[in-house]
């Protein structure tokens, strides 16, 4: 398993940060998470930061989207000002040759969930057409509040037949937002059907990232709050998903608090090490 971290530092900072806290994979905003403005990145800082990918060993490199983004918005202007965005993403996430652009599709505000998806899936399909052979877009579980889209495997499944299956599209799922939405990870069983459901609804071939983040809300709670490494309602049971034949081998990236609520630090991804080692010996 490649242990990642979702580190600050954006393309200019974050891969030094990554090594820094002795992660083998990262993933990174490429604008401010706080702001719509998209920056325009130099292309020399770019091209360095491939250069210094290679240099530092990473193994995988991910962008997340701004969340702010939301493509099954019913306002206009709002749906307009995320499409644009998505695209930039893409197009630099594709010019430093990550491997994939992490994104929420968003909420359909009460309007329902086929109406959000005749929103979502045109902005969609010109955003994958951006992508490359090795920058995939990669649609994320949400943790199902409100009129969020992409709650359950069958809601991500729908997206991608709607996109006609296309080949740079995949999957990120989030073990936090697994078990809020009410998939019980910490029971092999259940982690079995809901893998078996992945691969028969969409394939294990498009699952390429796990975020693995512990949950500080119960089951089925469609609250995304996240926790530290056994510190949350997860615990050690987290190794129950992780040591699956399906998983084991991915990116597994965290998104957690860390000691000082600055995101994950090296304490975590020692944990996470040790976690994973657990999964293999257990499964």
């Amino acid at each position: 398993m490649l242990v990642g971290a979702h580190c600050s530092g954006g393309v200019k900072g974050a891969l030094e940060k990554a090594v820094a806290i002795g992660a083998d994979a990262v993933q990174l905003f490429v604008q401010s998470p706080r702001a719509w403005r998209f920056p325009d990145h130099d292309p020399a800082v770019l091209e360095r930061f491939r250069e210094r990918r290679e240099e530092l060993g990473l193994a995988g490199v991910f962008v997340h989207s701004l969340y702010l983004v939301n493509l099954a918005s019913p306002k206009d202007d709002f749906y307009e000002r995320s499409v644009s965005v998505m695209r930039r993403t893409v197009e630099t996430a594709c010019a430093i040759e990550a491997d994939g652009v992490v994104f929420h599709v968003g909420s359909h505000l009460g309007a329902g969930f086929e109406a959000g998806l005749e929103r979502a899936v045109p902005a969609l399909e010109q955003v994958v057409e951006l992508c490359s052979d090795r920058t995939w877009l990669l649609l994320e579980n949400s943790a199902g509040a409100g009129g969020t889209v992409g709650r359950s495997v069958e809601e991500l499944a729908t997206i991608v037949d709607r996109l006609g299956r296309h080949p740079r599209l995949g999957i990120c799922l989030d073990t936090c937002h697994l078990w809020v939405s009410g998939y019980d990870i910490t029971d092999r069983g259940e982690v079995d059907r809901l893998l078996e459901e992945m691969d028969g609804r969409i394939g294990l071939d498009r699952f390429r990232l796990l975020h693995v983040n512990d949950a500080a809300a119960p089951l089925g709670s469609n609250r995304d709050r996240h926790a530290n490494l056994g510190e949350g309602e997860l615990g050690d049971a987290l190794a129950v998903i992780l040591g699956h034949p399906a998983v084991r081998d991915l990116p597994a990236v965290l998104e957690v608090p860390g000691a000082d609520d600055h995101g994950p630090d090296a304490e975590e991804v020692r944990k996470l090490r040790k976690l994973a080692a657990k999964a293999r010996r257990s499964r």
